[in-house]
């Protein structure tokens, strides 16, 4: 008795197949869209993400505030710890100081200030350039609020304080601004 040959295999082409391949993404969630409006071409891109989808919109001139910020500071910080007498009197138009190490101290906490300032001007991460611009914005107004409190105590009227007044209302109000931008969710098209 001879033995019985099986019957040749089919092979089934499930990828070439349109039906099949529709059924198999759909069981994979695949091809369809999201809640965010996204296509997914693969499940791993899915499950990874898209990297588009993470990347800020900077908004106009966002760049060339974070170093507009990073120099000032960076500036300030250098001239309070080697010129410390110079800076009191340009902002106060006093010519001696009582001591040194109040505005020293205030200068290494600039200089780290202006550290962070710097790395962020180089990241594209959404939440700390937010974190810098929110920081900026903090600083800015402790300093508005102190040098008000300052010219009242002395009932004294300094240009180059008006001047810092009036710049550091302005620098609050941009910083703010370009932190609430780069919060905005993009709209979608």
């Amino acid at each position: 008795m001879a033995a019985k040959q099986p019957p040749p295999l089919m092979k089934k082409h499930s990828q070439t197949d349109l039906v099949s391949r529709l059924k198999t993404r759909k069981i994979l969630g695949v091809g369809g869209e999201d809640d965010d409006g996204e296509v997914h071409r693969s499940k791993i891109s899915q499950v990874l993400g898209n990297e588009i989808k993470f990347a800020v919109r900077e908004p106009l001139g966002l760049r060339v505030w974070q170093l507009v910020s990073a120099v000032m500071f960076s500036g300030v910080a250098i001239m309070a710890l080697a010129f410390p007498d110079q800076l009191y009197d340009a902002v106060f138009d006093e010519e001696s100081v009582s001591s040194k190490i109040p505005i020293r101290l205030y200068g290494g906490a600039l200089l780290s200030i202006s550290l962070i300032m710097w790395n962020a001007l180089y990241t594209a991460e959404k939440v700390i350039i937010r974190w810098t611009l929110l920081t900026e914005a903090c600083y800015f107004a402790v300093q508005f609020l102190v040098t008000t409190v300052s010219l009242v105590e002395s009932s004294r009227i300094a240009t180059g304080a008006v001047l810092l007044l009036v710049s550091r209302a302005l620098f609050i109000l941009i910083s703010i601004y370009y932190y609430y931008q780069v919060g905005r969710r993009p709209k979608k098209v």
